[in-house]
């Protein structure tokens, strides 16, 4: 699992053609379960360009993304990036590894 924790990372990454953002709370028990739905459509596409950041260790970078990418900060969050620009986006209980997956198929 690769961990986004600059803005240089985080630029990069979203700069990509496809790119499936994953934010997450470590003090969070729904994130927890956001996050093992992220990791378990992970595991089942180990080629998809996903990363995730942690939203307490880098509290100011998500939030000055946010902003940038114009959709407001939640935590837990999916965001889908294609071609630099949010496709798609869900927190808390929508994040389930179909919904990744529908996601990431229709882009």
């Amino acid at each position: 699992m690769t961990r986004l924790a600059t803005a240089a990372e985080l630029a990069a990454a979203v700069a990509a053609p496809r790119f499936l953002l994953f934010k997450h709370s470590t003090r969070c028990p729904i994130s927890a379960a956001a996050f093992e739905e992220w990791q378990a459509w992970q595991r089942a596409h180990p080629d998809a360009p996903t990363a995730w950041i942690d939203v307490i260790e880098q509290r100011d970078l998500v939030r000055t993304f946010a902003a940038k990418c114009g959709v407001r900060h939640e935590s837990p969050q999916a965001l889908l990036f294609v071609d630099g620009k949010v496709a798609w986006h869900a927190s808390h209980g929508e994040i389930t590894a179909e919904a990744l997956q529908s996601a990431f198929a229709a882009q």
